[in-house]
């Protein structure tokens, strides 16, 4: 069993819709996945002992653990060419201004919809940047999981604070 990028962003949905038993169906849907992806990253979230054996109730204690100490070693993100798309990492709404890199262009997913340009980073999963775009709560943990694979030492502490507590406090 290896996890894959889809089954975080499948993860942080069953953290947003409160571990409720949300169809795979309207699950794959509102993530841009099909159903099968849906059901065998939730299959490999339990294996990898994420998600309880039965039913759908994430790990937390093992989740804030992989954000901590494995995801940017599996899963690495890395800046590309710029592009013109949507914010993410230290730039996105999330953190609040809370970094001023003023020299510095922002990260982002590209996309057609974005508005802002700067170095292009690829998202964990092709479909979620537009998952993202119709879920704030998603796009936080998206964008804040990205300042943990991609930022320097004060944007991932401030990134794993608040994925911490929002983990803790039910997303």
């Amino acid at each position: 069993m290896a996890l894959k990028p889809q089954d975080v962003v499948v993860l942080c949905k069953l953290l947003i819709e409160d571990e409720k038993e949300l169809p795979y169906a309207r699950m794959a849907e509102e993530l841009g996945m099909s159903a099968s992806e849906t059901h065998a990253a939730i299959g490999r979230l339990k294996e990898g002992r994420l998600v309880a054996p039965s039913g759908r109730n994430v790990q937390r204690q093992a989740f804030r653990d992989f954000l901590k100490y494995g995801i940017s070693h599996v899963f690495p993100a890395r800046e590309s060419g710029p592009s013109r798309g949507i914010p993410t990492a230290w730039a996105a709404p999330v953190f609040d201004g809370a970094f001023h890199t003023s020299n510095e262009p922002p990260p982002v997913w590209a996309h057609p919809k974005g508005t802002v340009r700067g170095p292009s980073v690829a998202p964990l999963y092709k479909s979620a940047s537009d998952a993202a775009l119709k879920d704030q709560r998603l796009y936080d943990y998206l964008a804040l999981i990205d300042a943990v694979r991609l930022g320097r030492a004060r944007e991932r502490k401030f990134a794993l604070e608040k994925l911490e507590g929002s983990i803790s406090d039910n997303g």
